[in-house]
């Protein structure tokens, strides 16, 4: 290993905080060869109160229509990396039921990258992201550099965890996401998805995504029996 990939390794694993060890990683992912680095790290167990963490040196301007546009219903990067610890390859092919998504992030140089993200048996799920604007990523590159990302996800991951009080488990009902309940309790208030996506400003569609990701969560068949469900789990 060249020196200059140990000395910054030793400095990522002697942070103490967050945001310094990220500005560090930031530093070793531009050596490795990208502009774009970015870490977040959400916890659907902890309930709406718990405070995301997101650092990323993204064009504002991608940041702010991001947030804007409600990508992060349709993001099928961060679909992928809610539900596996695999890394994935940004292509064209994985945007293919979202063209608008990657024609927008494309144009502000978010082309060529990757994604990974580590779960935790507390509730925490990271995700860390390395982009460029030119020259796509090779198999080879991506093998050769794919250890370095795991140190860092897992240094970013572990700092924000230990600050975290200890969560007192409950195996006895489902954890379902602020999201999710809100969309239930909206449904026992007797709204149909199509109101339920004008109140929150979703589409109906995704309405229904968490109508059906809530239903999975509790074990049972349909929506009303998801309301019973989580209304006797005390969830509003």
């Amino acid at each position: 290993m060249e020196m200059w990939k140990d000395s910054q390794l030793r400095q990522i694993s002697n942070a103490r905080d967050v945001e310094s060890a990220y500005e560090m990683s930031l530093n070793l992912v531009q050596d490795l060869g990208f502009k774009f680095c970015a870490f977040s790290i959400t916890s659907h167990l902890r309930g709406p109160h718990f405070e995301r963490v997101n650092l990323n040196n993204y064009p504002s301007e991608w940041n702010v229509k991001y947030a804007q546009s409600h990508f992060s219903d349709e993001d099928p990067i961060l679909a992928h990396c809610n539900r596996s610890t695999l890394p994935i390859l940004w292509e064209e092919k994985i945007y293919s039921k979202t063209p608008g998504l990657w024609q927008a992030q494309k144009k502000l140089g978010l082309q060529h990258g990757w994604s990974q993200s580590l779960h935790d048996e507390n509730g925490l799920c990271s995700m860390l992201s390395l982009a460029r604007s030119n020259d796509p990523i090779s198999p080879y590159e991506w093998y050769e550099k794919l250890g370095y990302t795991i140190f860092i996800s897992h240094q970013l991951h572990s700092l924000v965890a230990k600050k975290l009080p200890v969560r007192v488990k409950d195996d006895c009902s489902p954890q379902l996401s602020a999201r999710e309940i809100e969309v239930l309790k909206l449904s026992a208030d007797g709204k149909t998805a199509c109101e339920i996506g004008m109140i929150l400003g979703r589409t109906e569609r995704t309405v229904n995504f968490h109508v059906h990701s809530a239903i999975q969560k509790l074990g049972v068949n349909n929506k009303i029996a998801a309301v019973i469900a989580a209304a006797k789990a005390s969830m509003f």
